[in-house]
């Protein structure tokens, strides 16, 4: 039987890209998506014409109900869940004197809750071994002018990575999360002005940028047998193009945490 993967949002962009190569690396991935389902399928037929095996599934990350049905659909389809990465969340942009809530809130929702909902039943059923892998920014040493609804919600992620580093004790279960840095694709792009685009160290500079496969090896790597001893730890994928400075702990070993954190500049990974 293959391990099995779920990527949420996976069906375009950083999530696709993720998923085909998890699909390369030898598991049956489940691709979720929210409401694109064009992409999901076009995903699913791209892994499954190269001889890997993939399904799309429906499901919203910040419904409760829509979660669980994710992972009891992945362990009916597949038998086990063995990798889930929560590649789901968005970047809206507002200053915090205009007072947002609204905003605010969508984001908390979508980044935050969706960790939660994911993370928990991540927990109570990957199998022993298993990878959890969250997504942070490097927005968090940038400390931009309205990013401040997006960086209290990344903070939250990467405490909750800790948190459920401990948690896990015993089962060989690793819980981490990827730091993004720039990466100038169309969903850096999606809902900034001109001003918000060329604003320094806001977006993507062609030196500093990564590509799609290069965050999705970082991925494949934590999710492999070298990542087993890589536990609770928040992992820069910037190129240097940060001033976040990492306070790093030691690796710690499954079911163990430390501490860390990381550096870099903003980027946006997106709900499907």
């Amino acid at each position: 039987m293959r391990k099995t993967a779920i990527v949420t949002a996976g069906s375009r962009g950083i999530g696709r890209a993720i998923a085909k190569c998890l699909a390369e690396d030898g598991f049956a991935v489940v691709v979720n998506f929210t409401s694109s389902v064009r992409d999901a399928m076009e995903t699913v037929a791209e892994i499954t014409e190269s001889g890997g095996q993939a399904v799309a599934i429906q499901a919203d990350v910040t419904k409760q109900d829509d979660v669980k049905r994710l992972f009891d659909s992945s362990l009916k389809e597949f038998g086990r869940i063995d990798v889930v990465v929560n590649n789901a969340g968005i970047m809206p942009l507002s200053p915090i004197a205009r007072g947002d809530v609204e905003t605010f809130d969508e984001t908390i929702r979508t980044n935050l809750r969706g960790t939660f909902l994911v993370f928990a039943q991540a927990a109570s059923q990957i199998s022993e071994g298993g990878r959890i892998i969250a997504f942070s920014s490097s927005a968090l040493g940038k400390n931009s002018p309205s990013y401040g609804a997006y960086i209290a919600s990344k903070a939250g992620v990467e405490g909750l990575v800790r948190v459920l580093a401990n948690e896990t004790r015993g089962r060989q279960v690793t819980v981490n999360a990827v730091a993004l840095g720039p990466v100038a694709n169309e969903l850096s792009f999606e809902g900034k002005s001109e001003e918000e685009i060329a604003r320094p160290g806001t977006l993507a500079l062609p030196e500093y940028s990564s590509e799609l496969n290069d965050i999705a090896r970082v991925v494949s790597f934590i999710a492999g047998p070298e990542g087993g001893w890589i536990n609770g730890q928040v992992i820069p994928v910037t190129d240097g193009a940060h001033d976040r400075f990492a306070t790093v702990g030691s690796s710690a070993g499954p079911g163990t945490s430390s501490k860390s954190s990381v550096a870099g500049g903003p980027l946006v990974h997106t709900r499907a």
